[in-house]
């Protein structure tokens, strides 16, 4: 009996173990000013938070999405005025997400993508001005 017990407790042990791990990997915060989209088995559930709730691992999987206004710096853009002289225009995009499922699932990096069409804009308006 006790040689029974004595190899159960390494087996209780490593159930025990891993259970914690599960709960604490399926515990997950939000903070006020982001959102979690929240994937099962590759197919979106939605937007959760803020606050404290629980997916299941390895099925469900978060991508946060931070809803505060962000800001980037378009790199300065060259161009030659009509009585040629060079001038060099700098620019500052602002932007926040208003839906967080569609800025994860249409666009591979929102913030990237942002960054290119406000840099093709700037030289747009420089090219149509000059």
């Amino acid at each position: 009996m006790s040689q029974l017990v004595a190899g159960l407790i390494p087996i209780l042990c490593l159930v025990g173990g891993a259970l914690v791990v599960f709960l604490f990997a399926s515990v997950k915060v939000v903070n006020e000013y982001e959102r979690g989209v929240i994937f099962r088995l590759g197919r979106v559930q939605g937007a959760k938070g803020p606050g404290l709730f629980f997916i299941i691992p390895i099925i469900d999987k978060m991508t946060k999405v931070d809803l505060r206004t962000i800001t980037l710096d378009v790199p300065s853009q060259e161009a030659i005025t009509s009585d040629n002289v060079t001038v060099k225009v700098n620019a500052v995009v602002y932007f926040r997400v208003v839906d967080p499922v569609m800025a994860i699932i249409q666009i591979d990096d929102f913030r990237r993508a942002t960054w290119q069409i406000a840099q093709t804009s700037l030289r747009n308006v420089i090219g149509q001005s000059m």
